[in-house]
């Protein structure tokens, strides 16, 4: 996998490895000094107006093996992310840490793996599932969507031809990451990730 301009000290969660570029601003970033943290809709606002700008769209380089991304300057001091995702790839299961956020398809397709349930934070190491919480969410380009700060997902390119890329946003910057395993209705935790050691 590569990068743009690779930074030791940034790399981008839900990347897969590794570090990214340092941070870039992106449109309509505003100091934490002068408002109140993010909402879900201000960054989901945020991430489909990133997703629209085609100039800074395009600046992202394309790995056809692995996948790229440019960090931006959030909103009110959220972590923002452009990333490009070759066919094939995906995240795997994971959480944020508690920090809420949004993602919007700026081209391709995406598809959101999640579930409809809130997951305890701690003191387990295997969960089954009860029936009925998988969802899926088809992403085309200019579709977006916000989550809060208990979210489980998997996020995936399925097609054989196309890159897509998208935009992501977390506000506060993602302290964490759990790590998941998952076989039929058993949802195995893996690892917990901190701030530097992103794989």
């Amino acid at each position: 996998m590569s990068s743009a301009s690779p930074s030791p000290a940034a790399s981008a969660p839900d990347s897969g490895s590794a570090p990214a570029t340092a941070p870039a601003p992106g449109p309509a970033a505003e100091s934490t000094t002068d408002r109140t943290p993010p909402t879900e809709a201000e960054l989901l606002d945020y991430v489909r107006k990133t997703a629209a700008d085609a100039e800074l769209v395009a600046s992202l380089p394309l790995d056809p093996e692995g996948r790229t991304w440019l960090r931006l300057n959030g909103p009110g001091g959220s972590e923002a992310w452009i990333i490009g995702w070759p066919p094939g790839t995906g995240t795997g299961w994971h959480d944020h840490g508690g920090s809420l956020g949004a993602f919007a398809t700026a081209s391709g397709s995406l598809t959101e793996q999640s579930l409809a349930a809130r997951l305890p934070t701690e003191g387990w190491k295997t969960l089954e599932l009860a029936d009925g919480v998988d969802r899926e969410r088809q992403l085309t380009a200019g579709r977006g969507r916000a989550f809060g700060p208990h979210h489980v997902h998997q996020v995936l390119n399925e097609t054989e031809e196309e890159h897509a890329v998208s935009v992501h946003a977390y506000y506060p910057p993602l302290p964490l990451m759990r790590r998941y395993s998952r076989t039929g209705s058993l949802l195995r935790l893996e690892q917990v990730e901190r701030p530097g050691e992103w794989e």
